[in-house]
């Protein structure tokens, strides 16, 4: 008997759910229809796969990926979809998977609406120009949604998916904030305290000892879907919660929003903005501070910012974690000494040990590991150093012939469509204008493989001469052999990350791994 897989996902389009934990309408009804034609068939259902609030186009679906795990280990024989679509909207993973690996590990894929199934070799071409509408569709809509988001931006029309602390959304009025007065008296008092002398982390512990919960945890008592960050103290207010709060000029009215943008309409990551593109329209809500608290804040804050002068950057600025909570430690001055110190353990009672390490100490750690590090390099014998480099870089080699193969088989798929497309045009199943979208899109794909294969070849010579060239590495440690002081160039170039816990008792010792760059 077959095992199958069943795989369902929510789309964009017909959510439903009235709370996190049910299952929509639609993850309901895929799992009937499927199980039904399961049944039907007389195959084993291995197990159902769901992600729910989930785009096509998102590769980090948790079921998806787990999927994925159990297919390339041989766990079932069937991947079931209600279509093609909802297992991915993207045409590089249709070639990949359903038409590249599926096969390779004995799987069939059926797409049970939309005819696509595996088994059907005669079928492959409305797959793979299934495949391309989806990937069309993604782009297009993602385009869409930006024009018409860029409009109410500008029309100073609120469009995030939750509001600001302080704030909810109108149930009445689409895109307008009105005060949540419970938060809202939250806001007033930080802005108060802040404006009365208290700094703040002070304000923060002042917050987490009254138990109030921050921002986030805030949303999700309320009831909202808002994800909430994996960490045991994701419910704490911090120093950069409170500065956040003082500096947003929606607690003055103003609708300030495009503070960051997707890098991809095929990814959820998101990279700042400069200032200049953000969407600032005044006088769109009731404000929570007034003009002159906001005034003296502002100017409060400008009058304690340090300058940043060349040369004055710590040397660890932005490098040194807290083993104990993960957060960046910061700098702090006694007595003409500089200390690095995790900041949870001043905003709340036994939320972190709190790491602590004088930068001094850091810095004799980090250059007694530094210079025993490249001596040992420079005392490894010079064959087996080489054999080492020369592996490295073969295997990004081997990386990237296997991208370059990966895209001319995408270019010679593009070109059978194209011929394939035409044969239909030519038998009238597909119309002149359908025809023509097709083909300029295919050639668009084609032209933007030839690029990728180009800058990976180029790439591959220039690896192919660093291993003809040898080590390089040498030149760049010896450099820095026997040093007796830090800087913060070294720092740069050497050095990824540094993570510190507490001092061990009874010892002047302290817990400390370095990540290097090399």
């Amino acid at each position: 008997m077959d095992k199958v897989a069943i795989y369902c996902r929510l789309s964009e389009e017909d959510r439903d759910k009235l709370h996190k934990t049910d299952d929509s309408e639609s993850i309901k009804n895929q799992k009937s229809m499927l199980l039904q034609y399961a049944m039907k068939q007389g195959w084993e259902v291995y197990n159902i796969y769901s992600d729910d609030d989930y785009a096509g186009a998102d590769r980090k679906r948790p079921e998806f990926n787990r999927l994925l795990k159990d297919a390339e280990d041989g766990k079932f024989d069937i991947v079931l979809c209600k279509t093609q679509s909802r297992f991915t909207r993207e045409l590089e993973l249709v070639e990949k998977y359903i038409h590249g690996l599926f096969p390779l590990w004995g799987i069939r894929f059926i797409g049970l609406v939309d005819n696509a199934d595996t088994d059907n070799k005669g079928n492959k071409k409305a797959r793979q120009i299934n495949g391309l509408v989806n990937e069309w569709y993604l782009e297009d809509m993602s385009e869409s949604i930006k024009s018409a988001l860029t409009i109410r931006r500008q029309n100073g029309l609120h469009i995030g998916a939750f509001a600001l602390y302080g704030y909810m959304k109108d149930p009445d009025k689409k895109g307008h904030l009105i005060v949540d007065e419970e938060a809202a008296e939250v806001v007033r008092e930080v802005f108060t305290l802040f404006s009365q002398g208290m700094g703040k982390t002070a304000i923060a512990k002042r917050l987490n000892d009254r138990g109030i919960p921050n921002p986030t945890e805030y949303k999700r008592l309320k009831g909202l879907r808002y994800k909430q960050p994996d960490s045991k103290n994701s419910t704490l207010w911090r120093y950069f919660a409170i500065s956040d709060m003082l500096t947003n000029e929606i607690y003055i009215g103003n609708m300030v929003q495009g503070k960051y943008g997707s890098i991809s309409y095929k990814t959820k990551e998101n990279k700042p903005r400069p200032k200049s593109e953000w969407y600032r329209v005044e006088g769109t809500h009731e404000p929570i501070i007034d003009r002159k608290l906001w005034d003296s804040v502002q100017s409060m804050l400008k009058r304690r910012t340090k300058p940043f002068i060349t040369g004055e950057l710590g040397i660890f600025a932005g490098k040194v974690h807290c083993a104990c909570c993960g957060y960046t430690m910061r700098s702090s001055k006694s007595r003409e000494e500089h200390y690095l110190q995790c900041a949870t353990k001043y905003v709340s009672k036994n939320a972190c040990e709190g790491a602590f390490i004088s930068v001094k100490k850091l810095e004799s750690i980090v250059i007694d590991e530094l210079n025993r590090m490249t001596r040992e390099f420079l005392d490894k014998d010079e064959v087996e150093r080489k054999i080492e480099f020369a592996k490295n870089l073969k295997d990004q080699v081997k990386k990237l012939k296997a991208e370059v193969e990966k895209y001319k088989k995408l270019i010679s798929n593009a070109s059978h469509a194209i011929s394939e497309c035409y044969v239909d045009k030519a038998n009238g199943e597909i119309d002149i204008e359908e025809y023509n979208i097709i083909v300029k899109n295919l050639k668009a794909d084609k032209t933007k493989y030839v690029k990728v294969i180009e800058e990976n070849e180029k790439l591959i010579e220039e690896l192919n001469k660093r291993i003809h060239d040898g080590d390089n590495r040498r030149e760049l440690i010896e450099q820095y052999v026997d040093i007796e002081e830090l800087d913060r160039e070294t720092v740069e170039i050497m050095i990824d990350h540094i993570v510190v816990g507490r001092r061990i008792k009874g010892t002047k010792n302290y817990p400390v791994e370095i990540y290097w760059n090399f």
